[in-house]
């Protein structure tokens, strides 16, 4: 074909466009059809460029309403100052978070999101918390929370609308109990360069994820491919050239694009608004935050017409269309295997230098070789799909009607049905790779606490005046419903009587605890017991977490006397009890939280725990499995006895909170890309039926029973599936296996493919279940009528 004019190309893309949106209700339906799936895709898309800057808004205005702690210490209070607490929580699993505040001055900062700072014994609250505490399921965390509700926070002072929040004027605040004086709100910390095999994740992450929604939005160009081709043939008999129905084909499907363009962008809108009542995977954002990247915005813009334009121009090259019909209605040249295997032995030649590569300790990876080879490789597992359904369905025979109607249908037109399913061949491939990357990588983000919550759930420490109080403290944590045991233990310190030795900066200190014997014996290993005695714990051989023995004897040591106050700070003589000659000497053992104590354990005889001074209450409780309000009781309780109280619950294991962000991401965004591919198999499975809507109605006219063409239209979903996901599974784990050697981690499970199976299986059924009414609708009479 020679050079033709700019001027032809618009004059013919526009005859196409006028086609698209005049040419009756067959054109209309196609471009509509067009128009929803390029639609999805656009949204999905915009939405997906939108996620760095939700995560990233989350993280400004988390800095933004924190106390600045940039500055140097603030000392003495002033009119602007203020003291402040923050309470972190959770209520029937969801978190809760809290600001404390004591202002020191009239001049005192304002929180962000807030007009002021509440009256003494008020508080404002989040959009979220005011509704929960509103309701009766907020009941519990009502009486946690003892403070009139004067108004609610803004947007500027939470990181998300459906955030548990709440900011209190609280009397009870000093300098022993706060976690700082400020002058004003918003500080950062210099983020920490991310970590290579974190940067792989999200470079493979966004490939696997974004992959699919331009390959459904291919897909998406070319729908109702048959009736255009009869519209075609039209044009060639009165007198259009090949080179001009092409540029025809292709104004058409860029009319499609184009509207999708429009109403990709209004489903974004709509989203958008939406952002704040949907929430997954514990995040969610306002619709101020979901603002897409703006370069890859105008990407999308001007890619997709331009790729409806050239998928068209693509597909049409090896099709003849004559005045008399189209060569598709024949038997389809066989495909060729040879270029689709250079795609992906392109894509194995970017990634395999690669292998080894990349250490955790790097801070950098090449984002380009690696990004560019896996996309390649999953456009080459996504070209293989056509020939493997032709080479498949060639050689099927016999079986029920309703299988050789859908075998006969593949067997003439299987590109249109492999097409329907390459988005879940991209998907499934990619979540495979993307799965066997994040099980091996997340055993290096994750590490043991040591904690045993078979012992304990739950653990609090609580301030006392005296020791008889933090004795009542246990007490009542013990008795509260749905605990079922207690680990308790009044904490305070033992020292050295006399003035400082030479090259002493202070006197030699020794922790203490008081207990009873069941209390003790969770904490150290001790042969017998009884109330009062008194054992000198040692730390095990190799402990970190404990002071060398020899600084424990110093104070703690049979038949010595020690201080129950600090000689430097006691004016006068200080309180001494002498340590029982018959301590004995055993060693501590882990207790439920992973952690070693040591130093004087006492029974209550063998210490009147009145004498001491501010001690703490060590409380760690096992729950009832069956009362699921457990946990909430014994906040309440600590709460009530002291309000800037901590009840930390016990963790097996912890994750690193940038890997913990990054799989969150790939969640949200996983979730996203399925509901997409569920969405293109159904609509291009909707469009295929409006394609034959004459042969189903021929077909039920002539006798075949209904029941026997959906078993059909099941057989001819499920079958290009099926190899899809055979081709996907092989793939993905081929894939994988390259990306887990970049890293030298070994599989950790080979069989990550079977829930990705679980998901194509669902999809048949989802897919076949939504067609039926129009299914149905297509086999009736009138589908014979012709113009």
């Amino acid at each position: 074909m020679g050079r033709v004019n700019p001027r032809v190309w618009v004059r013919d893309l526009a005859l196409g466009a006028r086609f698209a949106a005049t040419g009756g209700r067959s054109g209309m339906l196609r471009t509509l059809f067009t128009a929803a799936g390029v639609g999805f895709g656009v949204a999905l898309l915009l939405l997906a460029s939108s996620l760095p800057n939700m995560l990233f808004q989350r993280e400004v205005r988390e800095s933004a309403r924190a106390p600045d702690a940039s500055h140097k210490l603030i000392e003495e209070p002033g009119p602007g100052t203020f003291l402040h607490y923050t309470q972190h929580s959770s209520y029937r699993g969801d978190g809760l978070s809290g600001l404390l505040l004591k202002p020191e001055g009239p001049e005192a900062a304002v929180p962000p999101g807030t007009d002021g700072v509440p009256a003494e014994g008020e508080m404002l609250v989040s959009p979220a918390l005011g509704r929960l505490l509103g309701s009766p399921e907020g009941a519990l965390l009502k009486e946690r929370l003892p403070y009139g509700i004067a108004g609610t926070i803004g947007e500027a002072g939470l990181i998300g609308p459906n955030e548990l929040r709440y900011v209190a004027h609280v009397p009870f605040l000093t300098t022993d109990n706060y976690d700082g004086r400020g002058l004003r709100y918003g500080w950062s910390v210099p983020e920490e360069p991310m970590n290579a095999f974190l940067l792989l994740l999200v470079v493979i992450a966004y490939v696997v994820l974004l992959l699919p929604v331009l390959v459904f939005i291919a897909t998406a160009a070319r729908f109702g491919g048959e009736q255009r081709d009869r519209r075609l043939a039209a044009l060639r008999l009165v007198g259009a050239d090949n080179a001009t129905t092409r540029r025809v084909a292709a104004g058409e499907s860029l009319a499609g694009a184009l509207l999708g363009l429009v109403v990709g962008a209004g489903l974004f809108l709509i989203a958008r608004q939406f952002a704040g009542a949907v929430e997954i995977w514990d995040v969610n954002a306002f619709p101020s935050d979901v603002v897409p990247h703006t370069p890859l915005a105008l990407l999308v813009l001007a890619v997709v017409p331009v790729a409806s334009v050239v998928v068209t121009l693509l597909a049409l090259r090896g099709v003849a269309i004559e005045p008399l019909g189209v060569v598709r209605t024949s038997t389809p040249r066989r495909r060729r295997l040879w270029w689709r295997l250079l795609i992906l032995a392109a894509g194995a030649a970017l990634l395999v230098p690669t292998v080894g590569g990349i250490q955790a300790e790097d801070t950098g990876i090449d984002t380009v070789t690696i990004g560019a080879g896996t996309v390649l490789v999953l456009i080459g597992l996504t070209g293989l799909l056509p020939w493997l359904v032709e080479a498949a369905v060639k050689r099927l025979r016999g079986g029920p009607v309703s299988w050789q109607l859908a075998v006969r249908r593949l067997q003439l037109s299987s590109g249109t049905a492999a097409r329907a399913v390459s988005g879940i061949v991209v998907a499934a491939a990619g979540a495979i790779a993307l799965q066997m990357l994040f099980q091996a990588m997340e055993r290096d983000f994750t590490s043991a606490t040591g904690a045993d919550t078979t012992r304990a759930q739950l653990m609090t420490s609580l301030d006392a005046r005296d020791g008889d109080e933090a004795r009542r403290t246990i007490d009542r944590l013990t008795a509260v419903d749905g605990v079922t045991g207690a680990i308790g233990t009044i904490d305070a310190h033992v020292y050295r009587p006399g003035p400082l030795e030479p090259g002493e900066e202070f006197a030699p200190i020794t922790p203490l605890a008081v207990g009873d014997c069941s209390s003790l014996r969770e904490y150290a290993v001790l042969p017998s017991c009884a109330d009062g005695d008194v054992f000198l714990v040692m730390p095990p051989k190799g402990a970190t977490d404990a002071p060398a023995p020899e600084w424990i004897r110093k104070t703690a040591r049979p038949d010595a006397q020690v201080s129950l106050r600090d000689p430097g700070e006691h004016r006068g003589t200080p309180p001494l009890w002498r340590v029982p000659a018959g301590a004995r000497t055993v060693t501590a053992r882990p207790d439920p939280a992973g952690m070693h104590r040591f130093g004087l354990f006492a029974t209550p005889k063998a210490i009147d725990a009145a004498r001491l001074l501010d001690p703490r209450a060590q409380v760690m409780v096992r729950l009832d499995p069956d009362r699921p309000d457990a946990p909430e009781l014994v906040r309440n309780a600590a709460l009530e006895i002291d309000p800037t109280a901590t009840v930390q619950g016990l963790s097996d294991t912890e994750q690193s909170s940038r890997f913990l962000s990054v799989r969150t991401g790939i969640l949200v965004g996983s979730t996203l890309t399925m509901l997409l591919v569920a969405a293109s198999l159904l609509v291009a499975t909707l469009e295929q039926l409006r394609d034959r809507k004459r042969l189903l109605s021929s077909l039920v006219a002539f006798g075949t029973r209904r029941t026997t063409l959906v078993c059909s239209v099941l057989w001819q979903t499920a079958v290009p599936i099926a190899l899809g996901l055979v081709l996907a599974v092989a793939g993905g784990l081929g894939l994988g296996s390259v990306l887990l050697a970049m890293t030298g981690q070994p599989a950790r499970d080979w069989w990550v493919f079977l829930p990705v199976a679980g998901v194509g299986a669902a999809l048949i059924a989802a897919v076949t279940l939504l067609s039926l009414p129009l299914l149905w609708r297509l086999m009736r009479a009138d589908g014979l009528r012709t113009e």
